[in-house]
């Protein structure tokens, strides 16, 4: 399986991105921002849906991957605590608000346990990519219904 590199320029692209985040995984203290470039980084642990064919069912997969957000104004968060850098949070999902200011928004990164980042942002530009191999995960996703 080749490595996995998307850019999302508007919202559809957005919501191919957070299709192949979900569940995905980082620490609190990986977490970076930084005003000067207006970048927001998120280093992560994605599970490979990608690999969700018939013929992959049985092989579940994590890769090492950076989730990064360009035009980054402020970051507010709700639910995480800077303090705890080593807790673990569960990526769920990634959606964009448009602001009265278009192309301007919010990008929300929603994470298990109600915790939530929300970028204001000056235009949608998000870039994802696996950095190196692939390890075996322990088990697959699994969401009540």
């Amino acid at each position: 399986m080749s490595q996995l590199k998307l850019v999302a320029l508007d919202t559809e692209d957005l919501e191919i991105i957070s299709a192949h985040v979900q569940d995905a995984v980082t620490k609190v203290g990986d977490l970076s921002y930084t005003a000067k470039e207006k970048r927001f980084l998120v280093p992560l642990n994605r599970f490979v849906w990608e690999n969700g064919t018939r013929i992959f069912r049985q092989h579940n997969e994590r890769r090492q991957s950076v989730l990064h957000f360009d035009g980054v104004t402020a970051v507010k968060t709700a639910g995480i605590s800077r303090e705890k850098g080593e807790d673990v949070l569960s990526l769920l999902a990634v959606r964009f608000e448009p602001g009265a200011d278009a192309p301007a928004g919010v990008i929300e990164l929603t994470f298990s346990g109600e915790a939530a980042i929300r970028l204001h942002v000056d235009y949608i530009e998000a870039r994802i990519a696996d950095l190196g191999g692939a390890w075996e995960a322990l088990g697959r996703p699994r969401h009540r219904g």
